[in-house]
């Protein structure tokens, strides 16, 4: 997944999204998610919801499930960041780096540092973004994607310029070149032509910087880059402001505004905001400066520790000097002094510094004024921002002519003032291409002629002049160059623009191919889901639903023949979204258009009912105007009529009346399908019910075999025990019994009464097994339980016996799976799976290894499998092992009935399924169970058999 995509992509996914089901719709709603984030971040936020709500019951594997999880969260967190939840943003995205971290994916790793870094910036901690852009150009390389790590580095570059514009050329310049912007992908040119602007103007090349800005805004904008291309326009407009063009300034600034203002997201709002104050400001239309600038500031509040928030109190220190607000002026240079040294902004600083002196001096606090001025000067000799050394010279001349103040140390000039304004101007004149203002060479001659050096004051003021002169042409030079980027823009714009209307000349013609396409494959898919319908009323709902998404529809209906032939009856019909009432026509009807299109066994249109000759309306349904009759034709039968209207006359031109042809063909295959099948069930019922009835005489008569030994030998051994009672009862009354034969029947009886015993037990084993054949739902506990917990608790009854025997079972389910079902009889099977392994898998042969696992699948069912690898079922016997008494161990504990019993659990009361798969390496069983079990009334007071 890229990190920024360009907007037909977008498109795309946004066309294809509505035909998308499954992962397939998951993968688009997730793709649309991420980079929607800028371009619209609450309807991103809500395809988020939506992917993760059918990812929970999702066939995707627990790795890429956990990939999405983890890429929306960032969704997320990039929200927070923009509404400025800055410290949830941040802690969610450390939690989204250990979660990448974990996964392995160096790509996600890349995207949450990129967004950690900005958070960083809005915090002001410039220190902490480059430390985070750096990681996510490492780990992009990780991730083998260079345009990602590429944009890292180019970011880096343009936070670089600003604070030494030597050193980031020294290092970027060679790669980050106009060339390289335009010959990349418009993700990463957004961001090499911001650093080549930001490059530009602090050079002072700002006509220069105002194009690559143009272009860093044009292709921020096709890659949903909505911040990028805000802040793009907005410095636009400054560089305008600096070559003197207020009116392009504004135009600008306004374009910015209009991006941002729809947002609501107070960096993007604020910033444009106070660019716009300042411009105005520069305009002299102060009121309304300060009102945009009091705006910007309260919106900015959340941002308070960023740079925005910071140039915003500047603008509000220079508003307040223009205004004579001394005291405000001081309240705002006083707290961008503060915030200066929090980012660690030399520069800004320095403003701050000189913001406060002006103050001061004018507030009458002149000693203050030259200490600020003074730390002002120093801190800009010590970062070499000459422009900056220079405005602050100045503003010490200003505090000595205004105030009466010590001299400076070393002064060798005439006036403090004087000393001041030389150092200025050997600053500038040490400088390659400047100018020197005019206003400082006036307060030169000033000082002179206050000195009553008037030849010296004449000089400077010629000086001065001459100055003026040239500060004019450049700035006719630089009004020159504006006037070039607007041609430049303007050239490209009008190009961009015809080859716009070539390309939407060509798109209309490939949107013609594409929608005839579009209508083919959907009217396909609709057909695949028409006929795959077997019953009459989902076959009605199918065509219901697309005849309204294709057709202008007033009324739909179809109309079925009756079993003799003889009448065309309303099998559904729809007016107004409403039901309609039964209705039916005799097929001798000589008038009714249905009856025409049958016996006619062709299409019937009519375009405008008042002027038609067939105008035949059914009484209470609503007065249409067109109307769209086609024959049902299945073969060579025709089994009705489908009929569409509507209350326009001419609604259905030649591709609707082609639609509606082919939807017609569809629901006839479908509906004729519907009879077959109806038909077909009905003799499946009746062959089950015959079956059904095989099959419990069947039962009965293997229950009787299996009774017949146990109960004859009981009823044999009981006649021999009377008997012989009454033959020692004889001898007893004759008083012919000997110790011997008393002690003879005595051990005799004793024998008689184990026999007995031992097959009336079996007797009884196989009635109350054959009871359990027939489940009786009215005795079972329903209730809702873990699975996990219930598998645990059948292992745990059985693990003697499988000790015992030298076998083990694992325990494969996870925690939280809850079913509303009957655990007794679920444990019943269970416990019937692991008898049958113990008895039949493993023969002659110890370490049998069984196991017992559980997972979720889709539309609320679950997967049960029980498996061991052991023997295997022999292949003839695989057909019978459901069979009632069926078994391959009679007499050595096998009753043949534990799998019956368990097929017949699983089925009718559970409500699931059962499948088996057996060879040499052993025999697994499948169940399919639903979370909830089936009730019905019958269910609850029938046994099932």
């Amino acid at each position: 997944m890229e990190r920024f995509t360009v907007e037909d992509n977008v498109l795309e996914w946004e066309k294809e999204l509505p035909t998308l089901n499954g992962n397939a719709r998951i993968a688009t709603l997730v793709q649309l998610a991420w980079h929607l984030r800028q371009r619209d971040y609450q309807r991103s936020l809500d395809l988020s919801r939506q992917a993760l709500a059918l990812l929970s019951v999702s066939t995707i594997p627990k790795p890429e499930a956990e990939r999405i999880r983890l890429r929306l969260a960032l969704v997320r967190a990039g929200t927070m960041r923009l509404e400025g939840h800055l410290d949830s943003a941040q802690a969610e995205v450390e939690r989204l780096l250990r979660g990448w971290d974990a996964i392995g994916d160096p790509l996600g790793s890349s995207d949450t540092h990129w967004t950690m870094s900005w958070i960083a910036i809005d915090r002001g901690d410039h220190a902490r973004s480059d430390r985070e852009l750096v990681l996510a150009a490492q780990r992009a390389r990780d991730g083998n994607d260079d345009v990602r790590a590429e944009i890292a580095e180019a970011a880096i570059a343009r936070w670089a310029v600003l604070h030494d514009r030597s050193s980031a050329v020294a290092r970027w310049g060679e790669r980050l070149t106009p060339e390289a912007a335009r010959a990349a992908p418009p993700a990463l040119a957004t961001w090499i032509y911001d650093y080549l602007a930001l490059a530009a103007g602090e050079a002072g090349e700002f006509a220069e910087s105002a194009g690559y800005f143009i272009h860093s805004y044009e292709a921020a904008l096709q890659t949903g880059q909505l911040r990028a291309a805000i802040t793009a326009a907005s410095n636009v407009g400054e560089c305008f402001t600096s070559l003197n063009d207020h009116q392009s300034a504004l135009e600008w600034l306004q374009r910015g505004l209009d991006l941002a203002r729809p947002t609501g997201l107070p960096r993007d709002v604020g910033g444009c905001l106070m660019n716009t104050a300042d411009t105005l400001r520069r305009l002299g239309k102060l009121a309304t400066a300060r009102t945009m600038l009091d705006e910007a500031l309260a919106i900015l509040r959340p941002l308070a520790n960023g740079r925005d928030y910071a140039l915003a109190l500047r603008y509000l220190g220079e508003l307040c000097l223009d205004q004579k607000d001394f005291s405000g002026a001081l309240d705002a240079f006083q707290r961008l002094d503060e915030r200066a040294l929090a980012l660690d902004q030399a520069d800004m600083r320095s403003a701050a510094l000189r913001g406060q002196a002006h103050a001061l001096s004018r507030l009458g606090k002149a000693v203050l004024a030259r200490d600020a001025a003074l730390e002002a000067e120093a801190l800009a000799h010590a970062h070499e921002h000459s422009h900056n050394r220079i405005a602050a010279l100045r503003e010490l001349a200003a505090i000595h002519a205004s105030h009466h103040l010590p001299p400076p140390d070393g002064m060798t000039a005439p006036t403090a003032a004087l000393h001041y304004l030389e150092a200025a101007l050997a600053v500038g004149q040490a400088l390659d291409d400047f100018l020197v203002p005019g206003e400082l060479l006036d307060a030169m001659a000033a000082e002179h002629a206050a000195l009553g050096d008037y030849r010296r004051a004449w000089e400077v003021a010629s000086e001065a002049s001459a100055m003026r002169d040239r500060t004019h042409s450049r700035e006719a030079a630089s009004r020159a160059a504006a006037m070039r980027v607007h041609n430049q823009t303007d050239r490209a714009r009008n190009e961009g623009q015809h080859l716009r209307r070539l390309a939407e000349s060509e798109a209309r013609r490939a949107e013609v191919l594409q929608r005839t396409s579009s209508t083919l494959e959907r009217l396909s898919a609709i057909g695949r889901e028409v006929t795959a319908q077997l019953e009459p009323a989902a076959v009605f709902d199918a065509l219901n639903r697309h005849i309204h998404g294709l057709l202008p529809a007033t009324t739909f209906a179809i109309y079925l023949t009756d079993p003799d032939g003889t009448m065309l009856v309303r099998a559904f019909g729809v007016e107004l979204g409403q039901p309609m009432a039964h209705n039916s026509f005799s097929l001798s009807n000589p008038i009714a258009n249905t009856v025409r299109c049958l016996k006619e066994r062709r299409e019937i249109y009519i375009g405008n009912f008042a002027e038609s000759p067939h105008r035949n309306l059914v009484p209470g349904t609503v007065d249409t105007q067109t109307a769209l009759f086609a024959p049902l034709i299945a073969g060579e039968r025709t089994i009705g009529v489908m009929t569409v209207q509507s209350c326009e006359t001419d609604a259905y031109g030649d591709i609707e009346r082609l639609v509606f042809r082919t939807l017609c063909a569809y629901g006839a295959i479908a509906l004729d399908n519907a009879r077959a099948y109806t038909q077909l069930r009905d003799a499946q019922s009746q062959l089950a019910a015959k079956e059904k009835l095989a099959a419990l005489g069947a039962l009965m008569a293997g229950v009787a075999h299996e009774l017949n030994t146990p109960i004859g030998n009981s009823l044999l051994i009981a006649s021999t025990l009377q008997d012989r009672t009454a033959e020692l009862a004889k001898m007893t009354q004759t008083g012919t019994l000997r110790r011997s034969e008393l002690e003879r029947y005595i051990a005799d009886a004793t024998h008689a009464s184990e026999l007995a015993l031992r097959g009336l037990t079996s007797a009884a084993s196989l009635v109350n097994s054959f009871k359990q054949v027939a489940v009786d739902r009215t005795t079972e506990q329903r209730r809702s339980f873990d699975l996990r917990q219930v598998c645990e608790e059948i292992v745990a009854t059985m693990m003697n016996r499988v000790r015992a025997a030298g076998h083990a079972i694992a325990i494969e389910v996870p925690s939280g799976l809850v079913l509303d079902s009957y655990p007794g009889p679920f444990g019943q099977v269970i416990t019937n799976f692991i008898n049958n392994a113990l008895l039949h898998a493993f023969e002659g042969r110890q370490d049998g290894r069984m196991w017992l696992t559980g997972r979720q699948l889709g539309d609320g069912r679950i997967e049960v499998q029980f498996g061991d690898d052991g023997s295997g079922i022999p292949r003839e016997n695989l057909g019978r092992i459901y069979d009632p008494f069926f078994t391959t161990k009679l007499g050595q504990g096998g009753s043949g009935l534990g799998l019956s019993i368990s097929y017949n659990i699983v089925t009718a009361l559970l409500g699931g399924q059962v499948r088996v798969a057996s060879g040499a390496g052993g025999t697994t069983f499948t169940l399919e169970l639903p979370l909830a079990a089936p009730a019905s009334a019958q269910a609850e007071t029938e046994p099932i058999y």
